[in-house]
C-alpha cells in the first residue's frame, strides 16, 4: 500500500513540473489572456497569430502546429505552473518583459481591458518575475504604439 502511494505521489511531482517548451507556453498562456473575459474574439486569435508568428518566427505549418497543441493544452490547464515555470526559467528577464507586452498586445486586441484580464496579467507577471513597475511600464508602451497606429 505505501509503495503504491509512493509511485502516485511521485507521479504527481514529475506531472506537475514538466519539461515545457517556451514556445509552448507562450501560446498557452496567451490563449488564457484571450479567454479572460470569456470572450475570445477574432481579434484576439489574430493577435496571437501575428504574436507568435514573429517572435519565432514560425512557418504558417509551424504556427498552426503550435496553436492546436497549445488550444489543447489550454482546453484541459488545471494550472497555469507548469507555464509559467517554463517562462521564467528559460526566458531573459528582457525576453519576459516582451512577453508581458505580448500579453497586453492580446488583451487590448478586442478594443477593451476587462478586470478579469488586468488581474490574470497581474497574476501571470508575479509568476514569472516581472515586478509591477515593468508591467505597467509594458502596458503603456503597448498602449502607446496602439495610439499610433490609429
Amino acid at each position: 500500500m505505501l509503495d503504491r502511494l509512493r509511485s502516485f505521489i511521485n507521479g504527481l511531482n514529475t506531472q506537475a513540473s514538466p519539461d515545457i517548451d517556451p514556445k509552448l507556453a507562450t501560446a498557452v498562456l496567451l490563449l488564457e489572456a484571450a479567454h479572460g473575459d470569456g470572450d475570445f474574439a477574432p481579434s484576439e486569435r489574430a493577435a496571437i497569430k501575428a504574436l507568435l508568428t514573429n517572435a519565432f518566427s514560425l512557418s504558417e505549418d509551424e504556427l498552426a502546429a503550435l496553436l492546436a497543441t497549445a488550444e489543447a493544452r489550454s482546453a484541459d490547464l488545471v494550472q497555469l505552473h507548469p507555464y509559467t515555470t517554463a517562462i521564467a526559467d528559460k526566458l531573459t528577464p528582457d525576453q519576459r518583459l516582451t512577453f508581458m507586452e505580448m500579453l497586453w498586445e492580446v488583451v487590448y486586441a478586442d478594443g477593451v481591458l476587462d478586470p478579469e484580464e488586468d488581474a490574470l496579467i497581474r497574476k501571470l507577471a508575479t509568476l514569472i518575475y516581472v515586478d509591477d513597475r515593468d508591467r505597467i511600464l509594458a502596458r503603456q508602451r503597448v498602449q502607446a504604439r496602439m495610439q499610433k497606429a490609429t
